[in-house]
């Protein structure tokens, strides 16, 4: 079925791929790949670590929205199929937390929030819209901005902080 889909032989599909199992993780590999380069070159744009936050999360919601397929695929199906899809998606957030990390202003009383923080923001992003997908609403993930990006900036900024920046762009 898969081969037919795709416009290719059997033969042709097993020249590529030892499985339909070796596919998928080809494809979830491959997405993911694509998905933190995005975000990654988003970072950049930058100096100021709350608009790099802002840019990142902007490209991925506007990325995800204009992919359904694809984020179905990390945030939804990738879940479901075991042990070993979960341990890549977690080392995928993993991989996101430093550049959440990397200039996170200190707070007014030099106190930094613990370094458990930074993987609950990302877990937390992540959680949000893999629910948001599975509820049908891909196409507008773009428009979870403004949410996304309190939930994001709140525990380095706090709230009022936060709004004012996001407020702002």
């Amino acid at each position: 079925m898969v081969s037919k889909r795709a416009g290719v032989s059997k033969g042709d599909f097993y020249k590529q791929f030892e499985s339909k199992d070796d596919c998928f993780l080809a494809a979830y590999d491959d997405a993911v790949q694509g998905i933190y380069a995005l975000v990654v070159a988003a970072c950049k744009q930058s100096d100021d670590w709350a608009t790099r936050v802002l840019d990142a999360l902007a490209a991925l919601l506007g990325h995800l929205a204009r992919e359904p397929a694809q984020t179905r695929l990390v945030l939804v199906e990738g879940l479901r199929v075991g042990k070993g899809v979960y341990d890549r998606y977690q080392d995928a957030l993993l991989s996101f937390v430093p550049h959440l990390r990397e200039g996170a202003p200190v707070p007014s009383g030099g106190v930094s929030p613990p370094e458990a923080t930074d993987e609950a923001v990302v877990g937390g992003i992540a959680s949000l819209l893999s629910r948001r997908v599975l509820s049908g609403d891909v196409e507008r993930l773009a428009d979870f901005l403004p949410e996304i990006a309190e939930f994001a900036l709140a525990p380095y900024l706090g709230t009022a902080e936060a709004r004012r920046i996001i407020s702002e762009r």
